[in-house]
């Protein structure tokens, strides 16, 4: 059976009223209402526009550029409204404190930028504000259940200390919607396919939706889960042709795919079809690899949560982690010499959020030098969510996201899961 080829209302005309929906389920509403006041007569207009950021002066820390691998002693970072005005070594043109503006001293730590988590799923205000006080200052959703992110993406616009600066993926792009089916009326017509979302027309629509409710990127994928004991990680679900066709309908819309993967022939059929990244991807092979090189696909393989695995109290899980651990950490290491571009993300879940810093150490656990490592999680990551020139470093230009470490990173990673302050558009994050 194939879906009526309608296609969905533009985004101009429902996006307000997703974006209220999204935002009571996300548990952004009450945040908002304390900011506008129901009897308010501010504008429409001005109730859109972007909450300025702070400005904050971090000082005297030892600074860490990814780009460059450049340390800095005795360095000072000046954000003004959010963005960095000037960053370098103490009495370099720009980096005197203005007048008024609140200093964060840093001697004896190191400053890095805000960290970036280029796979996580974010569906509450807690976990947004929760990615934020464990470092990750920038993220890309792994998609959410009914639009949560898309009111995240607005939370972090509105109140960026509350909310990592977010690419947002919308729906899930797979067979089986389950009670996603209720996310938006236009997908109604696919709860009378029998055998889910598989037609052209079907996959066609769930990403026209996905688009015409603001998604950034288009989240889908190729094997079924790992996280899942009932299901075989290996067993294919859509082949080469269905995800040309959500890579194409994706591309109509200016947006790239991220997909689910964990075959080799999935990995190889995911890629070759012409997507942007390829998330966890343990039995990835070198001719796939070779592919992605030459395309520039990115490899996400969210060690974290399948080091978890190997943690779960379910044997099934447990044995599956402990199994493909060992196999996702070769593949990092073959994707790095052969040039891939590598992007950190935990792919954090159901409420707990993982420390992106922890990703950064299974990284360099695979074998990456501690300094590339870091760039998973900044200017690799940046680039690969279209914030190359805002985040992954602190330099003139860029978002005033910073990281404040005890400890050297390039030492000791570890330092990097347990920030000593985080700053997110120039303010201060407070502790939890």
């Amino acid at each position: 059976m194939c879906v009526d080829n309608t296609p969905p209302p533009p985004g101009r005309l429902t996006r307000r009223g997703v974006l209220a929906g999204a935002a009571a389920l996300a548990g952004t509403s009450a945040v908002l209402a304390r900011a506008v006041p129901e009897a308010s007569a501010t504008s429409a207009a001005s109730l859109g526009s972007p909450g300025r950021g702070g400005d904050l002066v971090v000082e005297g820390g030892t600074l860490l550029d990814p780009l460059t691998g450049e340390v800095t002693e005795d360095a000072v970072v000046v954000i003004v409204g959010g963005v960095v005005r000037a960053a370098g070594p103490r009495g370099r043109p720009g980096t005197r404190t203005p007048s008024g503006v609140p200093v964060l001293w840093a001697h004896g730590q190191w400053i890095l930028p805000g960290l970036v988590d280029a796979h996580i799923h974010l569906n509450t205000a807690a976990e947004a504000r929760d990615a934020v006080l464990k470092g990750a200052t920038s993220a890309r959703s792994g998609s959410t259940n009914f639009y949560q992110d898309v009111a995240v993406r607005e939370l972090a616009r509105q109140a960026p200390e509350r909310a990592p600066r977010l690419r947002a993926a919308g729906i899930f792009v797979t067979p089986d919607l389950g009670d996603t089916i209720l996310a938006d009326p236009d997908l109604a017509p696919l709860a009378r396919l029998r055998e889910g979302v598989r037609s052209t027309e079907a996959l066609r629509r769930v990403v026209e939706v996905n688009l015409a409710r603001g998604a950034d990127t288009i989240k889908t994928r190729v094997n079924e889960r790992a996280g899942l004991p009932e299901q075989d990680p290996l067993v294919q679900v859509y082949d080469h042709e269905q995800l040309s066709t959500i890579v194409a309908a994706a591309r109509r819309g200016g947006k790239g795919v991220l997909c689910h993967s964990y075959s080799e022939k999935g990995c190889h059929d995911a890629v070759t079809a012409g997507i942007r990244s390829l998330e966890h991807g343990a039995y990835v092979g070198e001719r796939t690899l070779r592919e992605m090189r030459c395309r520039g696909t990115y490899f996400t393989p969210t060690l974290t949560a399948i080091a978890g695995l190997a943690e779960s109290s379910d044997p099934v899980l447990a044995e599956r982690g402990r199994t493909y651990l060992p196999v996702l950490k070769r593949a990092v290491l073959a994707a790095h010499e052969l040039g891939v571009p590598l992007a950190a993300g935990t792919d954090s879940s159901g409420g707990t959020v993982d420390p992106i810093g922890r990703e950064v150490e299974l990284m360099h656990a695979a074998g990456l030098p501690a300094l590339d490592a870091i760039r998973t999680a900044t200017t690799g990551a940046a680039k690969l969510l279209g914030f190359d020139s805002t985040a992954g470093r602190l330099a003139r230009g860029f978002a005033g996201d910073v990281l404040v470490v005890d400890g050297d990173p390039l030492a000791d990673l570890g330092v990097l899961s347990r920030p000593a302050r985080v700053v997110r558009a120039g303010f201060s994050v407070p502790a939890a």
